[in-house]
């Protein structure tokens, strides 16, 4: 049988022993490399090419939502599985955005963990039951009360309008990156892009531009003149 070649990739040391005693119980998978960021485990996806990279979000240098993203778009070989502690939508989609094939949380048992691993590695989709609930029951709120998820500028994309609407809330870059898992200067170059597309050279008229389109609600006390 032929083994499946794993790398995993978390920043506490006490989880990757954890992962290691647990697919070293199982001759069904090899690992061929470990890392405690996301910088290094593309590195180790790029020299082993793995056959499942198991990553957790929030890792530093590079999160779990980056690396996902360069992984898919340079390795496509690889599959990524998502094993991490966070089961809220927003980081859900976020994985899914960034083309991770299964999303497991930690707390899952051998088996769901193993299972996750073999699915992903089968080509097909894997989510904890859990993380299929939260989805679920996202798609019957947002259905229920005729919502959609939170308008997009059709000039922007959908990460564009989502930092613009931070940007006119108040928020820093670095406060924007920590809220969305980016690093501050994805941040920068989102708001870069923006700026050019709109054809805007300032903060404020960003914040303005934000307020004409609905993106955010618009306070008596903070309104812009």
């Amino acid at each position: 049988m032929k083994k499946i070649k794993i790398l995993f990739a978390d920043d506490h040391g006490i989880v990757r022993d954890g992962l290691r005693s647990l697919f070293k119980s199982d001759p069904e998978f090899t690992i061929v490399g470990e890392a405690a960021d996301g910088v290094e485990a593309l590195s180790l996806v790029a020299k082993h090419q793995p056959d499942v990279a198991i990553l957790d979000i929030s890792m530093p240098n590079l999160n779990g939502i980056e690396a996902t993203t360069l992984i898919k778009k340079n390795y496509p070989g690889t599959k990524v599985l998502i094993l991490t502690i966070h089961e809220d939508e927003g980081y859900i989609q976020e994985m899914i955005l960034a083309g991770a094939d299964g999303y497991v949380v930690k707390n899952a048992e051998k088996k769901e963990i193993f299972d996750g691993v073999r699915s992903v590695a089968n080509n097909e989709s894997f989510f904890s039951p859990s993380v299929s609930r939260v989805l679920l029951d996202g798609l019957i709120k947002r259905t229920r009360s005729k919502e959609s998820i939170p308008n997009y500028d059709s000039k922007l994309t959908r990460r564009e309008t989502e930092i613009l609407r931070l940007i006119a809330e108040g928020m820093t870059s670095k406060e924007i990156a920590e809220k969305l898992f980016l690093s501050i200067s994805t941040v920068n170059s989102h708001r870069m892009n923006m700026m050019k597309k709109l054809d805007i050279h300032d903060t404020a008229s960003l914040v303005k531009y934000a307020i004409s389109k609905n993106l955010v609600e618009v306070k008596t006390s903070n309104s812009i003149k």
